[in-house]
């Protein structure tokens, strides 16, 4: 039987658009709005649609980036 190596993470690393959506504080039909403009990017596997941790962090950044250009 297969181990998982210790140097691998625990914590996930993609997220259903509701957890993605509950980790970012904001309303699920806002992470779907989000998707759908192409702000907040997504993966396929299979039939699933599933939003990296990577692309949480993105999305931050560029809500970061608009807020710094507003101020």
């Amino acid at each position: 039987m297969a181990t998982v190596p210790a140097e691998l993470p625990t914590e996930h690393r993609l997220h259903r658009i509701e957890a993605a959506a509950e980790v970012l504080s904001i309303k699920r039909s806002t992470a779907y709005e989000q998707i759908r403009m192409g702000r907040l990017r997504t993966v396929r596997v299979g039939r699933r649609r599933l939003v990296p941790t990577e692309y949480i962090e993105e999305y931050v950044d560029l809500l970061k980036r608009e807020a710094e250009t507003v101020a």
